[in-house]
This record gives C-alpha cells, structure tokens and sequence, in this order.
C-alpha cells in the first residue's frame, strides 16, 4: 500500500517559482525511485525529474537547469524546486514512486498555472 499527498501547486507569473512537495506513506512497500511528471491539456504525460534512493537523478531537458529534485529519505518525501517558470510549464504535476513490489504509484496531482 502507497498513499501520496502532494501539496504546492498554485498560480505564478513567468520567471516566478514554486517548491512541490510529495509525502509518501507506505506499507510493505519499499522505495526506490521518487519522481514528478506533468500533464498539460491535451498532451501526454511526460517526465519531469526523477531521483533514485542512492541519488542518482534524470531531468527532462526543458528543466535542466531551472528544476531541482531532491527528497527526503527518512520521511519518503520528495520535492521539486522550481525556478525561472515559463507559461510552458503550465500542467498538472504528478508524483510517481517505485519501487518493491512492482508498481506504479501516483499521487493526485496538483496543478501549476504560470502566467504570462
């Protein structure tokens, strides 16, 4: 069982920023990979970051350089800073998790609206 709350999404003007944050609860669940995805209307989900237990991390490459990805082992929570936000940034933001047992594990997604 893997339960995800996310919280941090909100409205921000273009080169604004916003922190995401992802708390996993977990039972007979062990974590390996933490990430954030996004969708925006009418285009697929995409990845956005993601980070292993052990650190190792992968980023799209319209956010190298302006999203970091970090998390918090001892509390299964991942966050995302996000800086220098364009209107493209615009989408819903999910949460995955992976890990053992397989499976995939999203939250429910919090939306970050960037202005123009």
């Amino acid at each position: 069982q893997v339960q995800l709350v996310e919280s941090g999404g909100g409205l921000v003007q273009a080169g604004g920023s916003l922190r995401l944050s992802c708390a996993a609860s977990t039972s007979r669940f062990s974590i390996n990979v933490m990430g954030w995805y996004r969708q925006a209307p009418g285009k697929q989900r995409e990845l956005v970051a993601t980070m292993t237990s052990d650190g190792s991390t992968n980023y799209a490459d319209s956010v190298k350089g302006r999203f970091t990805i970090s998390r918090d082992n001892a509390k299964n929570t991942v966050y995302l800073q996000m800086n220098s936000l364009k209107p493209e940034d615009t989408a819903v933001y999910y949460c995955r998790v992976m890990g053992s047992p397989p499976g995939n594990h999203w939250g429910q997604g919090t939306q970050v609206t960037v202005s123009s």
